[in-house]
């Protein structure tokens, strides 16, 4: 008695986990499903839940019937269960009994079923019947322990690395590195805020469905053969593609343009002689306290900027104002408060009917004071919400690795003051070393932000590329670095390529050829063609 009682082992309770792989259907395929005669197909209408769901076209000689085979543990209870619509649909498990309802609307079915004592796989299918037409199911869900070792209780560990592959107005392709597990992992499931879209086998899926320039959040949990459930990837920001093949965010081509030194060109000349259509016109300073200047010292209206400006629009093109620089009176630390800073924003954006406003914070009266860096944010956010469809810029210094300590500071500000910053552009020159490689230092410096923007924001790889700014200084700069008329080719070609938001560099001014002739207000002091820079930086398209 006592061997025979020792032979003899009670069935084991399942405990719930779903072991389906694609139990919704909502990978817009048929992953992990095999239907008969191919009459099997993933449709949007009608569903249960989610997305998508299974259509199954029954015909006179075919029952449609669609099955999967999930490994399972011996001696051990199951609930199958799952919504179907349709004339006599069944939903059942292969051996081991099966349900069916004729319904015209969604209807649940369930089966429960207790395997062999060797029983190590079991075949789930969902049919419906000759002649009856196409039938649906959704939701299908068989609960207990996978196939793995009984009682393991060990979750996988998170999935790693979530990131965005690809991306179109209606849908975001995401892939990330492979969580682990002491008895192995079996799938993920990919959730869209709380709701789970997508279930798969391997390490990448596409959720379809999605609105156009629309922000969605997704996270991936792994499962295991146990059914344990590991705890939440990273969640991961993306934002769809606008609709009409239009490239994502604001692109900018707009070398600085300045009225206050080193002989002027008229802009319609340079505009004729390179293709270029937006200039970034310096600099709007701050006089008598808080009142906006070009200089400390021009008014805004009926000027030589206000002149150039008129011209510049004549010819088809554009300017964005640069409201700040390195030096002078600054309109950041001489207005008192946040409402009165965007107020004096206003004042320039009203002058002009302007589309975008650059802040170029420099110096330690605004980049290196947080008081001021705050209160420009804050400004920048007031503006933003009073005069829809602008576009705020941020100009800033960088290290060669990405922002400084300051920088980094700005960016987490913004983030935590809902600014709503379109460009963080950074100023990649002057970093102290005459023979700095400046195309690797650039993209170094670009890739720094990139990463940067990601992590403060949550931001894919391609929407943080798309808040990201470069402006260079053609030729020599402060430092005496250089970059040449190749190494700025080969950053256009870059920033293109990476699909940023804005090129610039300082200035046109300068973007006449004196070789050998160091530091110039007008001319670049390396050896090439007059507007040579500004018809490179007229081929950035973003």
């Amino acid at each position: 008695m006592l061997a025979a009682a020792a032979a003899f082992t009670a069935p084991t309770a399942a405990h719930a986990a779903n072991q389906l792989g694609n139990p919704g259907f909502e990978t817009g395929t048929l992953s992990g499903w095999s239907c008969a005669g191919g009459l099997g197909s993933v449709v949007s209408t009608p569903v249960h839940g989610g997305g998508k769901a299974l259509a199954g076209a029954a015909s006179a000689s075919d029952n449609a019937k669609c099955t999967q085979t999930v490994a399972v543990q011996p001696n051990t209870t199951y609930s199958l269960s799952g919504w179907v619509r349709g004339s006599y649909v069944y939903l059942g498990v292969t051996g081991a009994g099966s349900a069916w309802t004729s319904a015209a609307d969604y209807t649940r079915l369930s089966v429960s079923f207790t395997t062999g004592a060797t029983q190590t796989s079991a075949e789930v299918y969902v049919n419906g019947w000759y002649g009856q037409g196409t039938y649906y199911a959704d939701d299908l869900s068989l609960d207990g322990p996978g196939g793995g070792t009984p009682g393991d209780t060990q979750a996988p560990t998170s999935p790693g690395n979530l990131r965005s592959t690809g991306k179109s107005a209606t849908g975001v392709t995401l892939a990330w590195d492979a969580a682990t597990d002491n008895v192995g992992v079996t799938g993920y499931d990919v959730y869209q805020g709380a709701t789970k879209v997508a279930t798969t086998t391997g390490t990448g899926a596409t959720v379809d469905g999605l609105t156009a320039a629309t922000a969605y959040s997704f996270t991936v949990k792994a499962r295991d053969a146990a059914g344990n459930t590991s705890g939440s990837s990273a969640a991961l920001v993306v934002t769809t593609d606008p609709g009409g093949g239009t490239p994502t965010g604001f692109k900018q081509a707009a070398p600085y343009l300045y009225n206050g030194w080193g002989n002027p060109p008229a802009p319609t000349t340079v505009m004729n002689a390179t293709g270029v259509k937006w200039f970034t016109l310096a600099f709007v300073l701050a006089q008598n306290g808080c009142n906006p200047t070009w200089d400390s010292q021009r008014p805004l209206l009926n000027g030589v900027d206000q002149a150039t400006i008129k011209a510049v629009r004549a010819a088809g093109g554009d300017v964005v104002p640069s409201i700040g620089g390195w030096s002078g009176n600054k309109l950041g630390p001489n207005c008192a408060t946040t409402a009165d800073l965007a107020g004096a924003y206003q004042k320039v954006i009203d002058a002009y009917g302007l589309k975008a406003i650059d802040i170029d914070i420099e110096n330690t009266d605004e980049f290196e004071n947080t008081v001021v860096q705050d209160r420009i944010l804050g400004a920048l956010k007031i503006v933003k919400q009073n005069n829809p469809g602008l576009r705020t810029i941020l100009t800033f210094g960088t290290g060669t690795t990405g922002p400084t300590s300051y920088g980094n500071r700005l960016i987490e500000q913004a983030k935590a003051l809902g600014a709503d910053i379109d460009v963080f552009t950074i100023m990649p020159f002057d970093f102290g070393n005459a023979s700095t490689d400046m195309y690797a230092a650039t993209v170094s410096a670009a890739e720094g932000l990139k990463a940067k923007l990601r992590s403060t924001f949550g931001w894919d790889d391609a929407t943080a590329y798309a808040h990201v700014g470069i402006s260079g200084m053609n030729g020599l700069s402060d430092n005496n670095e250089v970059t040449t008329v190749q190494n700025w080719t080969a950053i256009r070609d870059w920033a293109n390529s990476h699909h940023i938001a804005r090129l610039a560099f300082w200035s046109v001014n300068r973007d006449r050829g004196c070789a050998g002739g160091g530091l110039q207000e007008t001319c670049s002091g390396i050896a090439q063609n007059d507007w040579q820079f500004t018809s490179i930086t007229a081929g950035f398209t973003g």
